[in-house]
């Protein structure tokens, strides 16, 4: 059991604090924010401290960090934080849910994993990756640093997806691709031939229809 600090004071600081508290072996003991956007002192119950000084009472020696923020501007901002919580000397924990489908992938530091992700064998995941819950990660296939995945995404197989990317809700790789670097993936798009950099692939939007849902036969 390792003592935690999170970073964050927002949604998803509290899922992770929620999520280790009730499944696993680690305790979190306080948020840190940046002093500049620090508004409150507490949070779940517990302190909130300055990023700049955390490492005077809560030394990375005894701590680990863990740093769960969203994919702000293709994750840089999340990567900004996680080096900056290297820097300062702390290890990055990550987070897998006990009922994610897991069979001793390799995954780097700062990786939060939900429930009901499928992760194949012979696959590979790198440092600060988010998968939200119910993610299909195929035979063969990596997930490059600090990318984010939405729910119930299908990667097939032996596909590589390269850094600072983001995969929306529902959408699909086809077996064998590449997705390049910074690349956006909207929700439900169906990616099938390898992407380019900075690539934005947005999904298929429904529309209204001109009939409305009282008009509709067998309804």
């Amino acid at each position: 059991m390792a003592k935690v600090i999170i970073f964050g004071t927002e949604d998803f600081a509290q899922l992770a604090h929620f999520y280790l508290t009730h499944d696993s072996g680690h305790e979190v003991v306080a948020f840190t924010t940046h002093e500049a956007y620090r508004q409150v002192t507490e949070f779940a119950g517990l302190p909130v401290l300055d990023f700049e000084s955390i490492e005077k009472t809560h030394p990375p020696d005894d701590h680990l960090m863990f740093v769960p923020m969203s994919s702000r501007k293709m994750n840089q901002l999340r990567a900004e934080v996680y080096l900056q919580a290297k820097d300062k000397g702390y290890r990055l924990l990550s987070y897998i849910s006990s009922k994610a489908t897991y069979y001793g992938t390799p995954v780097g530091e700062n990786c939060f994993i939900f429930e009901n992700n499928v992760i194949q064998p012979f696959t590979e995941i790198g440092n600060n990756v988010i998968m939200w819950s119910g993610n299909h990660l195929g035979h063969h296939s990596r997930v490059g640093d600090h990318c984010f995945v939405a729910s119930h995404v299908v990667i097939s197989g032996h596909v590589l997806v390269r850094e600072h990317c983001f995969l929306g809700v529902n959408a699909t790789i086809s077996n064998g691709l590449t997705v390049a670097r910074h690349t956006f993936v909207g929700a439900g798009a169906l990616i099938a031939e390898d992407t380019q950099e900075y690539g934005v692939y947005p999904g298929t939007r429904a529309e209204c229809s001109k009939v409305p849902s009282n008009k509709l036969r067998g309804i």
